[in-house]
């Protein structure tokens, strides 16, 4: 009896594997036991893989995918949102300084100093032409942009691309030098196949090279029309990645178009998919808050083209586009999301300004288009308007505790500036000043936005970009050369001896500030002990 269920015992041991503990070969892989399991080692293989999944042999490093980053989910929605909303190009910066490091085995790359372009002793021809080869050995990176496999080194040449772009370029010879078509078929690339924050880097070079190329680009513009409304309509894209492609595409149609041809049907198209962006609803999805108040942004940008009439005036066969969306700006004020009350205020009082400014010189029916100054009193849209200046008068004075005492600060100086445009009818105020001593007062909502849209593009190369680029220096009405004559500036010893936190000045100016603070306490304990 004992003998017979020894052999049944091995029988079965030969045609059904039993639990196997597995160790790991140089070669191979093999089993523990005895000869006859360790020859069952394919038959394994064939009948329970999964035991030998665990032990396979692990990918290279450059396939591996990190853990919460792109492409670690089986669903598509969820692998394009993996982008924060506040996302910047100045973000990651540890990538774009250390995304070459492992690489940079023969010495080759740049250091902080790249970015220092000129001194005190340089003459301006010298520095232009200093100016010039750093741009284009920053972009000779993108020739080769579709071959490199790793999305970091990719992100980081075109975070290279649009310091470079920002910093260096030169309006006036730009195509000289560049081959923008280079530029497009990188950013487009990046926009096909790499992650959210590749995707992000794309759309800002792509904005950054519209301004430096200027008016006169249709080309350009109408190439950018197709891929980049299609990042905006697809809703599985990063909210950071469709606000990218949106302000993107909204500048190239501002140089290009809404500046010398306001009434261009790009214009007018572009107008219409804002308000529609701006809307709750948008294609039966809901839209985030973030890309509405973004939307909201650049519909104030293009209809800074328009004139006053066509903004806010109203006749027998025309309304101001700015009339037909003021219900969706006075509901917007009443969000939670802190910028798209910001945007919403922005555009009412851009459409205040323009009515209060409509004059009487647009051809016939002079007296219907003639209002007083500000008011909207006999109109259909005196009871929006004066929900709205309520509203905006409670978010210049809101107080509570569900934002942060620097949120409240902050919202309540922009909401007062509101409130001074549609209440009091007063205009805004901006001053820019240049490194020469120049200055640039803006005094109107139009400029203002403007200037804030283009400021938020180009970055820490603005100024660069507006004492060199004709079509900035056109829109805010700059003289381009003033602006260069450097005959009234402070040479470099100058602003560190003079301006520097640790000049001379300085110092005595903290010191008699520091004797007032000490004074203003005396007085105060004195006046406490007198009593």
């Amino acid at each position: 009896m004992n003998e017979k269920r020894r052999q049944e015992t091995e029988e079965r041991s030969r045609d059904e594997p039993s639990t196997q503990i597995l160790v790991k070969n140089p070669t191979h892989y093999q089993t523990k036991g005895t000869p006859n399991q360790a020859e069952s080692q394919s038959a394994l293989r064939s009948v329970e893989p999964q035991v030998y999944g665990r032990m396979a042999k692990k990918k290279p490093h450059s396939q591996q995918r990190k853990k919460g980053q792109f492409g670690d989910t089986d669903d598509p929605a969820e692998a394009f949102d993996a982008l924060s909303e506040e996302h910047t190009i100045a973000d990651s910066l540890g990538t774009y300084e250390s995304a070459f490091e492992e690489d940079d085995l023969d010495g080759t790359i740049e250091d902080s100093d790249f970015w220092q372009v000129g001194t005190e002793n340089d003459d301006q021809n010298n520095t232009a032409a200093a100016r010039q080869s750093k741009l284009q050995d920053a972009l000779e990176g993108l020739n080769e942009y579709a071959s490199e496999k790793r999305a970091t080194r990719r992100e980081a040449k075109l975070r290279r691309a649009f310091k470079s772009l920002t910093q260096f370029a030169d309006t006036r010879n730009f195509h000289e030098v560049i081959d923008t078509d280079l530029i497009r078929q990188a950013a487009f690339h990046a926009i096909r196949t790499g992650p959210p924050s590749e995707q992000y880097a794309a759309c800002r070079v792509l904005e950054a090279t519209s301004v430096v190329l200027g008016h006169d680009e249709e080309e350009w513009c109408q190439s950018l029309d197709r891929q980049l409304r299609s990042v905006i309509q697809t809703i599985q894209r990063a909210t950071a990645v469709r606000m990218a492609a949106l302000r993107a595409m909204c500048m190239s149609v501002l140089v290009n178009t809404a500046i010398l041809h306001p009434d261009s049907a790009t214009t007018e198209a572009w107008m219409d998919l804002c308000e529609e962006v701006a809307k709750p609803e948008w294609r039966n999805e809901s839209v985030p808050p973030a890309l509405r108040a973004t939307a909201l942004d650049c519909w104030g940008l293009l209809a800074t083209g328009l004139s006053e009439f066509d903004l806010s005036g109203q006749d027998e066969g025309q309304m101001g586009r700015g009339l037909a969306i003021l219900t969706l700006l006075q509901e917007s004020l009443d969000e939670i999301h802190g910028d798209l009350r910001a945007a919403a205020g922005e555009c009412l009082a851009l459409i205040h300004e323009a009515r209060w400014q409509t004059g009487g010189d647009d051809g016939a029916n002079v007296t219907a288009r003639q209002f007083h100054k500000g008011s909207w009193e006999g109109s259909e849209w005196e009871p929006i308007i004066d929900q709205a200046r309520q509203r905006i008068s409670e978010l210049s004075t809101e107080s509570g505790y569900n934002l942060s005492k620097k949120a409240k600060k902050a919202q309540r100086a922009t909401f007062r500036e509101f409130m001074a445009t549609l209440v009091d009818n007063e205009s805004p105020e901006e001053v820019v000043q240049f490194r020469n001593g120049t200055t640039l007062e803006l005094t109107s909502w139009k400029e203002i936005i403007q200037l804030s849209f283009v400021r938020h593009c180009l970055q820490g190369g603005f100024q660069n970009q507006l004492l060199t680029n004709p079509t900035l220096q056109y829109m805010f009405g700059l003289d381009g050369s003033s602006v260069n004559d450097k005959g009234n500036g402070f040479s470099q010893l100058e602003k560190r001896l003079l301006l520097s936190k640790t000049s001379e000045a300085s110092k005595l100016q903290d010191q008699k500030r520091s004797k007032d603070r000490r004074k203003k306490e005396n007085y105060k304990n004195d006046f406490l002990l007198n009593e």
